[in-house]
């Protein structure tokens, strides 16, 4: 479980870097726009595939469900 947290949490910094918003922004976007539920369900494979692959596939599932950063 902790090693799913420190991943989640990693991905929401590297997230944040990229789009020059602060951690806990990008956390409330991520999370408004479903997209920690995904990682969440998801971990088991997410943790596989590269963090850059991962943030980006986030940011395209915001943009589908309306997010516009």
């Amino acid at each position: 479980m902790s090693d799913k947290i420190e991943y989640i949490v990693l991905l929401v910094a590297v997230f944040a870097a990229q789009f020059r918003v602060t951690e806990a922004e990008a956390f409330r976007y991520l999370s408004r726009y479903g997209a920690m539920d995904l990682c969440d369900k998801h971990y088991g494979i997410m943790h596989t595939l590269s963090v850059e692959e991962n943030i980006k596939t986030l940011h395209e599932y915001c943009q589908m469900k309306g997010g516009t950063l």
